[in-house]
C-alpha cells in the first residue's frame, strides 16, 4: 500500500516523487516510456522567471519563478548556470520605456541575490552586436539561467529512489479505479507485458499533455478542465556567434524568440506557441515553424539563418490551461491543481500546465493540498536546502572540480571532463575515480563517452536505449555520427540480454 501513487516520470512527477520521499511518506512513481521523454527534454533549457510575462500582468508566476531561479541554482550548481542575455532594442516593437521597466520590475520583485543586475548596452560598441545588424545600436542585458532539463528530471528521480521511492520506468498505467479507502492500479510493464496490480491511498495525475487522456481513458472520469495542448518547437544551427551570452529578440507578433549558445558548437533557437490535437508522442516541428524562427532571427543577425542550417529540432507539447479564445502565446504557463473525490473517497490530483522553474514549488503545493489524506505524522517541505545528488558544493567551485577530475583521470580531457561535472557534479568522482582511483573506462562509443559511463546510466539511471543515453541522459546525439550511435544501440541489446541471465 502506497501512500501516492504519481502518474508521470516528467519534472512535475520526479519533483514530487523526491518530495514525498523525502517526507517518509511511501511513494510510487510510474512511467510509460523513459523518464524526461515527454515535454520535460523539449524545453528552451531555461531557469527563468519569463520577462515577457510582465506584460500579461503575472506578477505573482514572475516573482514566484525569479524567486525559486535561484533556490534551484543553489541546490543544482552543476547542471545551472547563469547566462547573461543580451535584449536589442527595435524601434518597430517594444519601446526603450517599457523594456526600462520591465527589467526594473524583473531585477526587483524576486529578492534577486545572486544573480547580476540588468544594465543598458551600447551594441556598437560591445562584443555582442558585432554579429547583430548595424542598425541595432541600443540594448539591455540581464540575467537568467540555463539547465540540462532532461538531467534535472533524471537526479529528482534518484534522490526520490534513494529516499525510499518506487520508480517504475517503462511501465504503463493501463486503469485505475476507487476501491473503499485506496485506489487500485493496474499496470504493464511495456517490455515483458507482465501485468501487476497496486494500491494507493492517493492518485496524482502529472502526465502532462496525456493528463487528460488519463483521466477520461484510464480512469474514466470526467473533468471540467480547459486544457489546450500547444506545441513549442525549436531549432539547433550550428555556432552563430563567438561569446558566451545569449540573445531575446522582440518578433513582430509580440512573441520573443531565443538564440542561446548551445552544447559548446551549436545555438539553440526557439520557441513557437501552435495550437495541436492528437497524440502528444506523435508531435514535429513543421516546415512552417521552422521557415518562422529562422526568419525571426535573421531580422536581427547580420548572417541569416536558413531551414539548411537547421541540425537538430525538436517539438514539445504544454498541456496548458485555458479556453480557446485566448491567443496560444497569451495563455498562462502557471500550473493550476484540480482535486477530485467526495468525501472520504481517496483523492486524484491533476496537474495541468506550469514550467520547468517552478516545479519544486508545484510538488509543495499537491502535497499540501493532499494533506488531509497523508499520514499525520509527514513532515514539513524540505527540498529547497538539500542540493540534488552531485549538487553538494559551493556556487563558483564547478572550475575547481573540472581539475580535480582531471589530476584523478589523466586521460580526460578537459571538454570531457567538463561534461562530466555538468552532468554528475561531485557524484562523477564516485563513478570515475572512486578512493581517488581513476576507474578502466573499457570501450570508447565516441564524444567521449565510455563504457563505464553507460554502464553506470543503465544500472543506476534507468537509460535503456541509446536515445535514453544520447539525447537525455546528454546530448552526445549532436556529436556521434549515424554509425556510432547504430554501434552504442546494438552494444546496449547485448549488455542488456547479459543482465537477464
Amino acid at each position: 500500500m502506497y501512500d501516492i501513487a504519481i502518474i508521470g516520470g516528467g519534472v512535475n512527477g520526479c519533483g514530487i516523487a523526491r518530495d514525498a520521499a523525502g517526507r517518509g511518506l511511501k511513494t510510487l512513481l510510474v512511467e510509460m516510456n523513459d523518464l524526461a521523454s515527454g515535454t520535460s527534454c523539449r524545453s528552451t533549457k531555461l531557469i527563468h522567471g519569463g520577462l515577457r510575462y510582465l506584460e500579461h500582468y503575472e506578477f505573482a508566476l514572475v516573482r514566484k519563478s525569479l524567486i525559486e531561479r535561484e533556490v534551484l541554482y543553489k541546490i543544482a550548481p552543476h547542471i545551472i548556470d547563469p547566462l547573461r542575455f543580451i535584449f536589442p532594442h527595435h524601434h518597430a516593437m517594444r519601446p526603450v520605456w517599457l523594456m526600462r521597466l520591465g527589467l526594473f520590475l524583473y531585477d526587483h520583485i524576486g529578492g534577486r541575490k545572486i544573480l547580476p543586475a540588468s544594465k543598458a548596452l551600447d551594441l556598437s560598441k560591445d562584443e555582442a552586436g558585432e554579429v547583430l545588424q548595424n542598425s541595432l545600436t541600443t540594448g539591455f542585458e540581464y540575467s537568467d539561467c540555463r539547465v540540462d532539463d532532461a538531467r534535472l528530471v533524471v537526479l529528482n528521480a534518484m534522490d526520490a529512489f534513494e529516499r525510499g521511492a518506487d520508480i517504475l520506468v517503462g511501465t504503463k498505467l493501463m486503469s485505475a479505479r476507487r476501491e473503499g479507502q485506496y485506489w487500485s492500479l493496474q499496470l504493464r510493464d511495456k517490455k515483458t507485458e507482465k501485468q501487476q496490480t497496486l494500491k494507493a491511498r492517493t492518485l496524482i495525475n502529472a502526465a502532462g499533455p496525456w493528463v487528460d487522456e488519463v483521466v477520461a481513458n484510464r480512469l474514466q472520469i470526467r473533468s471540467n478542465s480547459m486544457v489546450r495542448q500547444v506545441k513549442g518547437s525549436h531549432i539547433v544551427v550550428p555556432k552563430l556567434f563567438a561569446h558566451n551570452r545569449a540573445y531575446i529578440f522582440q518578433n513582430p507578433d509580440q512573441r520573443i524568440i531565443f538564440a542561446i549558445p548551445y552544447e559548446g558548437k551549436f545555438t539553440l533557437i526557439g520557441t513557437t506557441d501552435v495550437d495541436v490535437t492528437g497524440d502528444p508522442g506523435d508531435v514535429e516541428i513543421s516546415s512552417d515553424e521552422i521557415s518562422y524562427l529562422c526568419e525571426a532571427v535573421s531580422q536581427y543577425f547580420k548572417k541569416p539563418v536558413a531551414p539548411r542550417d537547421v541540425v537538430w529540432s525538436f517539438a514539445g507539447v504544454r498541456p496548458l490551461f485555458g479556453n480557446e479564445k485566448t491567443s496560444a502565446s497569451q495563455l498562462t504557463r502557471d500550473y493550476v491543481l484540480e482535486r477530485n473525490g467526495q468525501q472520504g473517497e481517496p483523492a486524484l490530483l491533476s496537474i495541468f500546465g506550469g514550467k520547468i522553474t517552478t516545479y519544486r514549488k508545484l510538488a509543495e503545493k499537491v502535497l499540501a493540498k493532499l494533506e488531509d489524506q497523508l499520514p499525520a505524522h509527514t513532515s514539513k517541505p524540505w527540498t529547497s536546502e538539500r542540493p540534488l545528488p552531485g549538487g553538494d558544493f559551493e556556487i563558483g567551485a564547478f572550475d575547481m572540480l573540472v581539475e580535480q577530475l582531471m589530476l584523478l583521470c589523466p586521460h580526460m580531457t578537459l571538454s570531457q571532463a567538463t561534461r562530466l561535472m555538468r552532468a554528475y557534479g561531485t557524484r562523477a568522482f564516485e563513478v570515475f575515480a572512486p578512493d581517488k582511483k581513476c576507474l578502466p573506462v573499457g570501450e570508447n562509443f565516441g564524444g567521449g563517452l565510455t563504457q563505464i559511463e553507460v554502464e553506470h546510466l543503465v544500472e543506476h539511471e534507468w537509460a535503456t536505449s541509446a536515445d535514453d543515453i544520447l539525447w537525455r541522459r546528454s546530448k552526445l546525439g549532436l556529436t556521434l555520427s549515424r554509425q556510432q550511435q547504430t554501434h552504442l544501440e546494438q552494444w546496449l541489446q547485448e549488455y542488456q540480454k547479459v543482465r537477464e541471465l
